[in-house]
């Protein structure tokens, strides 16, 4: 200090915290020269004196004109060291930077000029303490001082027009900022976020996109407490934090962000379009959320970049296909007609994209997400969520020929009575309707379906030899051509566990040796139907024990009626079944007339559940035009749905591409 004090005229320090600017003016400038003669002079250690006395007698001075004269002082030192200024940074901004929070607003001013005059000076080698610089700007521009706030603004321009032309500037480092401060709510920092973003993005050399997904969306609420007892404005003495980003903003109040957020998300959009490489999952995860949001403007925006996502994403998004079904069918039913327009889009480009599961493509998730959405409130979701089952049993369904010849080899034990065989009567008919014509082409590759072939013969066997339905089958499989069917292929069909030896189509992994996995043998398209057989066979075992129960309780209950003399009665016809009676769901397969059947259609339709649905649902079913219609050889009672044939009309009605309104023969 005693070096600072013998370069310095006393005067020019008195002068240096004089209310008047002018004096303050005057002796900075004597300050400058003073500097200047050091440089030139090489005399480092008197200039460190200099900047010293400056910070701790006038910036930590608890005198306002003080605090006022230091600023102006170290502005003034800079300018007097020119090119040696980067060497004594360390010294200079700090200082500055603290007296952002100064309470006196007009310190908070001279701050940002001085370090404006600062930045000037040094430019690029200012970019050290830009994160620093960041933060305090992004609370002067809410400053609650209007020319606190212009001179805020001054000096964020200049320091945007330094990190565009600096080579210096790192994105990583500041990336974790910006995304901490996006969940501000106040609007002037809003303003000031997306600005800084749009900057950014501008620069060739910073990569915006790559961090796209960090301030796409904000992070968890929470609240903040400002080490600072300094109240820049309401909301920095406490700010408070939500969930918040660039689509955050699009529900703003202020029309000005609302602007500016759609067109940094636009620019953006129109970037990942034309980029090569771009993180896909992470902003969809974000994009179904804020498809869901309350404000139409947010939800528009969000499905328009689903859309486009799922046009341009490729395998990337396979794994988060259902959740972005998810988001697409309630914005089908939207109030706003510009949403349900793109929803509808989306939905089917989504629909026509071809993945398998060995690419990721979960099955049970996507039927998982259309059967939930079975049970809105909105008609076009739940036709559309029925359209999404059909489309995915008819391209899955013949994957499960397996499981429907391991159900009827599990028919064995069972006692085939009348009743069951007229529904089996009915299963050959509908097999010989239009819309099973796929399957009857299968029958053209007996190589490639031998379990379709054998689930066949299997019903052959089972039904008696003068029935209808027996000549039907036979003739049919009399059709079956015997080129491409070796009996190598027969013997692997007969020998050991159905589900022992199986080469999977459309997907499965098998090795070199032929084997299968045991998670690909039991698991396929998410269905493990080694457990629904198992599942299966232990209920056929319980209803059994329980009709044998049920039984020996009637002839116990006759043997004690014989012991005692009662009047006879004339006897009255035996009640017919009542057919009236609506069937279990599959998931409860005790006690059912049409156990047997309902499995084996269920099987034949592609294991995924939509007579299951159907079973709980009829009513609903009902109640949509769409989906029932009303032709004459086709009816639902106003009351139940009859039986699981009735239920698997109802999916041959709504999948059939081509659906011809002839009555279908047969007895039905």
């Amino acid at each position: 200090m005693a070096d600072a004090l013998s370069v310095i005229p006393a005067a020019v320090l008195r002068n240096l915290s004089d209310k008047l600017y002018e004096k303050r003016k005057n002796a900075a400038l004597d300050v400058e020269g003073i500097v200047k003669q050091l440089t030139v002079a090489g005399d480092h250690d008197k200039i460190t004196a200099v900047i010293n006395l400056l910070t701790n007698e006038y910036t930590n001075s608890p005198q306002a004109n003080h605090r006022k004269g230091g600023l102006i002082g170290l502005a003034a030192a800079t300018v007097g060291l020119t090119s040696e200024a980067a060497q004594h940074l360390d010294q200079i901004v700090p200082p500055v930077l603290n007296s952002f929070s100064d309470q006196d607003s007009r310190v908070r001013y001279y701050a940002c000029e001085a370090l404006y005059n600062i930045a000037k000076v040094v430019r690029g080698d200012f970019i050290v303490f830009f994160n620093q610089i960041f933060d305090a700007l992004c609370k002067l521009s809410a400053d609650s001082d209007a020319n606190v706030q212009s001179a805020a603004h001054l000096l964020d321009r200049l320091v945007k027009d330094i990190v565009t032309e600096s080579d210096q500037f790192s994105i990583e480092e500041f990336i974790p900022l910006l995304r901490e401060r996006m969940n501000v709510l106040n609007p002037y920092v809003r303003q000031f976020l997306v600005g800084w973003i749009t900057v950014l993005d501008s620069v060739p050399d910073i990569d915006m996109l790559g961090f796209l997904p960090d301030f796409l969306d904000g992070q968890s609420s929470y609240m903040i407490l400002i080490e600072s007892n300094v109240v820049l404005a309401d909301t920095y003495s406490h700010i408070s934090y939500e969930i918040a980003g660039l689509f955050n903003m699009l529900s703003d109040s202020s029309h000005e962000i609302r602007q500016q957020a759609d067109s940094a998300l636009s620019e953006f959009l129109q970037e990942i379009k034309n980029s090569p490489s771009v993180d896909y999952g992470r902003m969809a995860e974000i994009l179904v959320q804020r498809a869901a949001s309350l404000d139409e403007f947010t939800r528009l925006t969000a499905i328009t970049w689903i859309y486009e996502f799922v046009k341009l994403g490729g395998d990337q998004l396979v794994p988060y296909y259902a959740d972005i079904l998810g988001a697409i069918l309630p914005c089908i039913s939207d109030k706003e007609e510009k949403i349900r327009v793109v929803a509808r889009e989306t939905n089917e480009e989504l629909r026509g994209i071809q993945a398998k599961p060995s690419d990721g493509f979960d099955v049970g998730a996507i039927l998982s997400v259309a059967r939930r959405h079975l049970s809105s409130e909105w008609e076009a979701t739940r036709i559309e969520s029925l359209h999404w089952i059909s489309t995915l049993l008819s391209r899955h369904r013949t994957e499960t020929y397996q499981h429907a010849s391991s159900v009827i080899q599990s028919l064995v034990e069972e006692d085939i009575n009348v009743k069951f065989l007229v529904q089996l009567d009915k299963l050959i008919h509908l097999l010989e309707t239009p819309t099973f014509a796929y399957l009857r082409l299968q029958l053209l590759e007996p190589g490639r379906y031998i379990w379709l072939l054998k689930a066949l013969y299997g019903l052959l066997m089972l039904l008696p030899q003068q029935s209808i339905a027996f000549k039907i089958l036979r003739t049919r499989l009399k059709t079956v051509p015997s080129y491409s069917f070796s009996g190598e292929q027969f013997k692997r069909m007969s020998s050991g566990n159905a589900f022992s030896e199986v080469n999977f189509f459309g997907g499965s992994q098998v090795s070199e040796d032929g084997d299968v996995s045991e998670d690909q043998r039991n698991m396929h398209n998410g269905i493990n139907f080694a457990s629904r057989l198992q599942q299966f066979e232990q209920a056929q075992r319980q209803h059994r024990v329980h009709s044998k129960s049920q039984a020996q309780s009637r002839l116990s209950s006759t043997s004690s009626a014989k012991e005692v003399q009662i009047p006879e009665e004339p006897k009255r016809p035996l009640p017919m079944p009542d057919m009236n009676r609506p069937p279990s769901s599959l998931s409860n397969y005790i006690g059912v007339d049409y156990t047997h059947l309902e499995v084996l259609v269920w099987s034949f339709d592609g294991g995924f559940g939509s007579i299951h649905w159907m079973l709980n649902h009829g009513e609903e079913m009902k109640k949509s035009k769409e989906v029932i219609g009303s032709s004459d050889h086709f009816h639902c009672p106003k009351s139940k749905v009859y039986s699981i044939l009735d239920l698997a009309l109802l999916i041959m009605k709504f999948t059939s591409t081509k659906w011809e309104n002839k009555k279908v023969e047969g007895n039905w």
